[in-house]
């Protein structure tokens, strides 16, 4: 995956994980709290995937 796939993927998963946790404070739902929490992680650990691809890319583009 490229990059901007990553970063992409990562804040549509942190954007979801957001709505999931608000959606869960407002049910009540314990359950759906977590996994939006735990979506929000993923997606966080995906644009940095993608934050570090970049870095890599630019450093050897510069060689």
């Amino acid at each position: 995956m490229s990059s901007t796939t990553d970063k992409i993927k990562g804040a549509a998963n942190e954007a979801l994980g957001k709505a999931k946790q608000g959606l869960g404070d407002v049910t009540n739902n314990d359950k759906m709290k977590a996994d939006g929490a735990a979506q929000e992680l993923k997606g966080k650990a995906q644009s940095t995937v993608g934050d570090a691809k970049g870095a890599v890319k630019s450093a050897t583009d510069k060689i």
